[in-house]
């Protein structure tokens, strides 16, 4: 009899170690919920003393620095990526009680650069697609759109010539930056991979996966349309028919997920820039971009690096794109580790506008987080 009571006890055990962790999650969660209006609460008032100085809402200086707090602070079991996560949709939900922010980019709804605008802005912004790069310059300029995201280069496909040419002479300043892996997926309602006869997708994106193609449905059609967005929109139209796409597409368009990650080069990543009319003060953890022309003349390019060098400037980027000014004439962008306002950077550049017969400040931003 004692056994079978002690059996009993036995079994009842982890039912009782479960309530124990449900109710201490509970108590947790009514803490974090009153703890969350009372950081709400704050915002707000931030909001209402910035309407009346003019300050802007959003400080992307301000956002890095909490986050980078936070990551130092972490001691696990949540990774710095989902902290940055939850953290970057609190910070999002607090700000639309300022401002609202409008955000453009390069659509239809579904894009990576869809994508790119929720993972640095979260979900609680209106989200503006725009047909082409130029137009999302305009939305911008002219102010329909409070901030806007572009790509500018990808790791496996380069630089992205149109977002260059157009910094050249936009008014406005990158505000942040954005590094999003491109995680391809194979979208469909056909169930299934044998009844898969046409792909959909962007001619980059079908290059990006084209090994994989290869190997696992190497009868089906390839067909590049516009955008990975316009694919997964055709796949939810057709019997038989796939996308390669984002998972935002899927959820979008109501299609499944037959094959995920199908990119050939597990690193695939492509950068973005945020711009808007603000500059941003130093965070900690910046970036400069500039664009400048070179004298035609031996040694000319080397003059203008040489004040990095001496100086102790890193630059992790340099690019060449044709000045559209003459035959053989070329502006460079570069990228370097630092803030405009630090010290070094600062006498480099001052040493620079010497030098360069053309140069541009773009922005000082803070790095994406890595």
């Amino acid at each position: 009899m004692a056994d079978t009571t002690a059996g009993e006890i036995g079994d009842d055990e982890p039912d009782a170690r479960l309530r124990v962790h449900r109710e201490a999650i509970d108590a947790l969660d009514r803490e974090i919920l009153a703890r969350l209006n009372e950081r709400a609460m704050h915002a707000q008032a931030i909001g209402a003393l910035k309407a009346g100085s003019g300050s802007a809402a959003y400080r992307p200086d301000r956002e890095a620095q909490v986050l980078a707090r936070l990551c130092e602070r972490n001691a696990g079991p949540l990774s710095d990526t989902a902290i940055i996560g939850v953290f970057r949709e609190v910070m999002s939900a607090c700000l639309a009680l300022e401002q609202k922010l409008r955000i453009g980019y390069l659509g239809p709804a579904g894009t990576f650069s869809h994508a790119a605008v929720g993972r640095h802005f979260g979900q609680f912004v209106e989200a503006q697609p725009y047909a082409t790069i130029d137009e999302i310059f305009r939305a911008g300029e002219g102010g329909q759109a409070d901030y806007v995201v572009v790509p500018v280069e990808n790791s496996t496909e380069g630089a992205v010539g149109r977002t260059l040419d157009l910094m050249v002479t936009t008014e406005l300043s990158i505000c942040g930056e954005i590094k999003l892996r491109v995680e391809q997926n194979l979208l469909s309602n056909a169930g299934a991979l044998d009844r898969v006869a046409k792909v959909y997708s962007h001619a980059q994106s079908l290059a990006q996966c084209a090994q994989w193609l290869a190997r696992h449905l190497p009868a089906a059609a390839r067909v590049p349309v516009s955008s990975n967005a316009e694919a997964a929109r055709l796949a939810a139209l057709e019997e038989g028919a796939a996308a390669i796409a984002g998972e935002i597409a899927a959820s979008i368009y109501g299609l499944g997920i037959l094959a995920a990650h199908i990119e050939d080069e597990a690193n695939n990543t492509t950068r973005f820039w945020v711009l808007g009319r603000q500059s941003v003060p130093p965070s900690g953890r910046d970036e400069t971009s500039i664009v400048m022309s070179a004298a035609n003349r031996p040694g000319a390019m080397h003059a203008l690096l040489e004040p990095f060098a001496r100086h102790g400037v890193s630059m992790t980027r340099i690019e060449s794109r044709p000045a559209r000014t003459g035959l053989w004439e070329y502006l460079f962008f570069v990228d370097i580790v630092g803030h405009r306002d630090d010290p070094i950077v600062a006498t480099a550049l001052r040493e620079l506008s010497g030098k360069a017969p053309f140069l541009k400040l773009l922005g000082s931003y803070p790095a994406a987080p890595t």
